[in-house]
């Protein structure tokens, strides 16, 4: 099918490659001109066929929300926005709203898969009503994982895509899976920091290396802290400084204001404020992961301090 997408960065570049490649018509708009196909978004619009589906795939925060709002007023009634960044889910509902008023469908997608999305595939959380995900449902199966077959060899259900409710059920599910993801890397991180912290142990990437197969720990962040310490086995090329998103601390709100506890992901939270208030071997690994899943930019540490003497 055809889609207009906006923003071709590190996420949006690599989706529309992706698309592209499984035989979608991608008009990509981006504020860049090196990088997009039309000029303006007006030229987008009319270079889509009706019905239209568009993806945004900007900041979240202001940006998005004169995208959407730029966007309502161009498109037409039976089209379809999808908002695809880390927005809140309550700004949806808003936009939601506004896109109603017009006739224009709204879908919230979560996306997660960072930069290694366009090999691997994006795990695609969304919310919407059923008519809207139906017009974009060729798009997120081309850019969901290829699923998994069971033993007779057929695929299994359910894998790296679902339509998790109304407008905003997408959002608020990438919303906790962020959280979780926090609390998930500060516990690497601790562990690397105590494994380095005392002198019995001799190699320690490898005994990360080590618990990456056959564990119960063993995940995609463990493979990918792997990889940083193979770049950087004391990870002193990073500073210990970890910035959070923003949907840790959306998580924690909901926690908070649904009574459910959440001491372990808040603690995490807590843990990247205090990262930027002093140098800390966990939050370099939180920092390097970071890095290695979704490009996120580290800050590195200064020539002259890397030099130091041990």
């Amino acid at each position: 099918m055809q889609l207009g997408l906006i923003g071709l960065g590190k996420m949006g570049g690599n989706m529309a490659e992706r698309l592209r490649r499984a035989g979608h018509e991608v008009v990509g708009y981006d504020h860049s001109p090196g990088k997009r196909d039309v000029e303006t978004l007006p030229a987008l619009i009319e270079a889509l066929a009706a019905p239209r589906v568009v993806w945004v795939m900007v900041p979240s925060g202001e940006p998005t929300k004169a995208t959407v709002k730029e966007l309502a007023g161009l498109l037409s009634e039976g089209d379809v926005i999808v908002e695809g960044g880390n927005s809140k889910y309550t700004d949806d509902q808003v936009h939601d709203v506004m896109c109603r008023e017009k006739g224009i469908g709204y879908i919230d997608a979560g996306v997660s898969g960072g930069v290694w999305g366009l090999e691997n595939g994006y795990a695609l959380m969304v919310g919407g009503t059923k008519d809207d995900v139906a017009k974009a449902q060729p798009i997120f199966d081309a850019l969901r994982p290829p699923r998994p077959v069971d033993e007779s060899g057929q695929e299994m259900p359910g894998v790296g895509f679902v339509h998790a409710g109304p407008v905003g059920a997408g959002h608020f599910s990438k919303m906790v899976h962020n959280g979780i993801e926090y609390a998930m890397m500060q516990a690497y991180g601790e562990g690397y920091e105590l494994l380095a912290a005392v002198d019995l142990i001799e190699d320690v990437p490898g005994v990360v290396a080590s618990w990456t197969q056959g564990t119960v720990i063993r995940s995609w962040l463990l493979d990918l802290l792997v990889r940083a310490l193979q770049e950087d086995p004391e990870l002193e090329k990073i500073r210990g400084y970890a910035e959070d998103s923003g949907e840790g601390r959306w998580t924690v709100e909901q926690a908070i204001e649904n009574a459910v506890p959440m001491p372990t992901i808040a603690a995490s939270l807590f843990a990247r404020f205090s990262s930027r208030q002093e140098d800390s071997p966990t939050m370099k690994a939180v920092a390097a992961l970071r890095n290695q899943f979704g490009g996120h930019a580290v800050k590195a540490v200064q020539a002259q301090e890397a030099e130091k003497p041990a």
